[in-house]
Order: C-alpha cells, then sequence, then structure tokens
C-alpha cells in the first residue's frame, strides 16, 4: 500500500510514496550486506572525508531542507536554516572525533605482548527517525553509524519521507556507496518485519514511548540477540529559583516551550516556579506568548505553524480541556491572540496554564504541543519532588544565579541532560541518553559511536618462551 503524506496546512494529500514490499525489503537488506562490505573496508580517515564533503553538500540545500519542513511537518520557513545549522554542528562534532574514537585501544605493546581492542563495524542497521526534527533525528545516528563503517537502513516517520530521500541522496553524492546508505519506505508491518529481519544487526529508533516498547517487544518475541537504541518521550521540567534573572529565565523557557510548536522531546512542558516570583514570571510569559505569530509556514511573519497532523491538535487540546475542567486556568485568549486556532484545525495557539496540579494529565503525559503549565514553590526540596514525579526524564532545565546551587539541585533530578540558564538544546559533545522511558542507550559525544561498534580482542604473544 503507498504511504500517503497528508498536509500540515490543508490536511490534504500532499503525495504518496510505495510502501516497500516483504520481497522489496529482503533485497535492501541483502543490497545493505554487500554494501557493508564495501563500506567497511574504506579506512576512518576517508569516510571522515565522505562524511566532511555531505556537510558541504547538505548546507548547499539549505532551501530544499526549510521547504520540505514547510510542506511536510509545518515548521515556518525563517526557521528552516536552524536545522541546517544543528545538522552541521552534531555531524562536524562526530566527524571530529571520529579517528579518535574508532581507533584501537592498545592495551600493551611491547616485544613480547601485543593486546588491544579493535572496534568493528555491526553490519546492517536499521535505524527509525522522527517527523518533528527530520533532519537532526536523522544525523544523531545515521552519521556516527557511517563514520563506524555499517550500512544504514532509513526509515523516516511518514509524515516527512522526502526528507529521508534527501539526506540520502546527499550522503550518495558525498560518496557513501549506494548500498550503504538507502531510504527504505516502509508501513508498520514492514517496519515491523525489518526490525526482526535476521540480516539486520542493530536497530535505532527515535519516537514514542509506546513504539519504542513495541519494538523492543518484537526484537525479543524473535529471539533475536541484537542491540537497540531508543530515544523516547519528555515531559521535561523548567525550575525557576528565586534569584534567577526572571525576563532571561521567561523569554528562554517559553521559546524553549513553544519552539516548532511545542513538538520536541526536550521542550519544556512543566515549570515550577518559586513562589516569590511567581507572579513576575507568569506575567512575563504570558505577554511573550501573545506575541507569536499563528499562520501558514510558508508566510515570513509566521513564528509559530500549524501542528503536524490534525490528530497531535486533538491531543493538545484534549489536554488542555482536561486540565481546565480540573480547576486549571488558561491565560491566553486565543479567540483574540490565534484566531486560527479552531477545533477540527491543526492550528494550535500557545497556552499558558496555572493552578494546575498533577492530578491533571498536562502535569504527567507528553503533550507534544504549545502549551506550558506553571505552578508556584516554596522550595527547592518541593520543586525537586515534583521535577521526579515522572514516567520521563530526559532533560531539565534549573534558573538560578547561583552555579553551586544548580549542581545541589541537578544531582538530584532523574534526567539525562540537565541545563543550567539554558534548555531545549542537544550539545554534540555530551551523551544525548534518557532516564526512566525517556530512552535506552544514547547518542552524540565520542562515546556515541559505542552503539555502532563491537569490541574485538587481540592477543597476540610475540615470545614464545
Amino acid at each position: 500500500m503507498p504511504i500517503t503524506v497528508i498536509s500540515p496546512v490543508t490536511q490534504q494529500a500532499l503525495f504518496e510514496i510505495e510502501s516497500l514490499t516483504s520481497s522489496q525489503i529482503d533485497t535492501a537488506v541483502a543490497d545493505a550486506a554487500e554494501g557493508f562490505k564495501a563500506w567497511r573496508a574504506v579506512p576512518v580517515a576517508d569516510r571522515v572525508k565522505v562524511l566532511k564533503r555531505f556537510c558541504e553538500l547538505f548546507e548547499a540545500k539549505a532551501d530544499q531542507v526549510a521547504d520540505t519542513l514547510v510542506t511536510q511537518m509545518g515548521r515556518p520557513k525563517r526557521y528552516g536554516a536552524g536545522e541546517v545549522k544543528g545538522v552541521l554542528e552534531r555531524a562536524g562534532y562526530m566527524i571530529s572525533v571520529a579517528q579518535e574514537a574508532l581507533a584501537d585501544e592498545v592495551i600493551q605493546n611491547d616485544s613480547n605482548v601485543r593486546r588491544y581492542l579493535r572496534k568493528e563495524p555491526l553490519g546492517p542497521v536499521f535505524i527509525i527517525a522522527a517527523w518533528n526534527y527530520p533532519y537532526l533525528t536523522m544525523v544523531n545516528n545515521v552519521v556516527p553509524a557511517l563514520l563506524a563503517g555499517n550500512a544504514v537502513l532509513l526509515k523516516q516517520s511518514p509524515q516527512v519521507p522526502k526528507c529521508a530521500d534527501l539526506f540520502t541522496e546527499t550522503l550518495r553524492e558525498a560518496g557513501v556507496p549506494a548500498k550503504a546508505i538507502q531510504a527504505v519506505h516502509v508501513d508498520d508491518a514492514g517496519a515491523d518485519y525489518l526490525v526482526r529481519h535476521p540480516g539486520v544487526q542493530y536497530v535505532s529508533f527515535t519516537g514514542s514511548v509506546a513504539v519504542g516498547k513495541k519494538i523492543r517487544k518484537a526484537i525479543g518475541d524473535s529471539e533475536r540477540l541484537i542491540g537497540l537504541g531508543m530515544e523516547l518521550g519528555g515531559k521535561d521540567p523548567a525550575y525557576v529559583l528565586a534569584d534567577a534573572d526572571i525576563n532571561f529565565a521567561a523569554e528562554n523557557i517559553v521559546d524553549g516551550a513553544f519552539f516548532n510548536s511545542g513538538q520536541c522531546c526536550c521542550s519544556i512542558e512543566r515549570c515550577y516556579v518559586h513562589e516569590s516570583v511567581y507572579d513576575a514570571f507568569v506575567q512575563k510569559a504570558l505577554s511573550i506568548a501573545q506575541q507569536y505569530v499563528l499562520g501558514n509556514p510558508s508566510d515570513p511573519n509566521t513564528t509559530i505553524g500549524p501542528m503536524a497532523h490534525v490528530r497531535f491538535a486533538d491531543k493538545v487540546r484534549a489536554q488542555i480541556s482536561d486540565a481546565v475542567s480540573k480547576g486549571a486556568k488558561a491565560l491566553v485568549d486565543t479567540s483574540q491572540y490565534f484566531p486560527a486556532d479552531k477545533a477540527g484545525t491543526t492550528f494550535v495557539g500557545p497556552q499558558i496554564l496555572t493552578q494546575v496540579t498533577h492530578d491533571m494529565e498536562v502535569m504527567q503525559e507528553e503533550t507534544f504541543g504549545p502549551v506550558l503549565a506553571v505552578m508556584p514553590v516554596s522550595s527547592d526540596e518541593e520543586a525537586i519532588r515534583l521535577m521526579n514525579d515522572s514516567s520521563y526524564g530526559l532533560t531539565a532545565s534549573i534558573w538560578t544565579a547561583s552555579a553551586d546551587k544548580a549542581v545541589a539541585i541537578g544531582d538530584q533530578i532523574e534526567c539525562g541532560t540537565w541545563f543550567m540558564n539554558r534548555c531545549d538544546y542537544i550539545d554534540p559533545a555530551l551523551a544525548w541518553v534518557g532516564a526512566k522511558d525517556s530512552g535506552l542507550g544514547f547518542s552524540m559525544s565520542k562515546h556515541g559511536f559505542d552503539q555502532f561498534v563491537k569490541p574485538k580482542s587481540y592477543h597476540l604473544r610475540l615470545q614464545q618462551q
């Protein structure tokens, strides 16, 4: 069956792409195995040159990248360059540390004994990327997988399949063998077939917790002893201390909550503010939220576009409605500031909720939309307890003038990354990792290659005596 891509703006069909059959998937995996043999034989230094060339070519396609984001997932065109910049930053860092990270680890090398660890690629790997940041969720794993010498079968979300095509074509133009990087367009049944396929040696998934658990179960049910890495959802909190710069904190937290229509795994969804500065923070955050411009992503004046699909917008509205029915207050008058925000559409204006409690779904379940729930706290201890009251643990941010306070609090937060005075950012030199239901394994940093290699030990006894 074909995959139909629906426009986030009009909710009408944009185009169709044929989904691979089981026999076509078998061919793709066989081709990947063949491509792997050729690509793994290329020295790491030469793979680095190829990936550097990819960065040059990708940067030159900035306009094409922006167009794919506008049409397929609805991000305003004015922000297209940001995704290109992010790809270059992440790819550039992984390229810069590849030779060091993939080099043999020498334990002993003398006239009697030589001992070392060699890092061998796994083979064909299946990488499933997400629609919300199509190119960034590809680069996180595709680039290190290729640098390590693997062949990649790349599946993008059915919302943004042409992003995978552009990414793959650019890698091939740079010199990656065609069989070593393939975009595979498959439906759910095809994806399930691939994760169970005996020719696939590793699976990397970015997406929802529910789908991630299904993939893990599928691999287990097929009794396959292969690795699995997952970057899943988030319900990321911020904590604003009494000594924070309130204007700075509000500006950054609001951006971290609403950028990309809140469709980010590490967006700020819960905000705890010390009661002494709570009113000032809420007032500033509200004034910022009301300045957004909701509209067609092709319009240069638009600062927040539609959500990628109406079902995502419906979920956001349902969470807001649930919270209000339980006593929360929605501060933004969407009819006045965001008239395009209407039930049944993909357009959802930024919303700030106060008088929230942890009994509400909006404080427990991932929203993945432009909603910021703000709650006063009386102490660091209360903030820490509430920040940890979640099944998720991707990132957290702490806003304070004191690094010592930030570290003391950050040490107690159950998450993969915490920030002081910033949020919603992936530093490619640091491991991108989730705690609890937010992930399994990690990507980025010089250790991000580890998931795509297996150590092989060499022990040479040179003197036979």
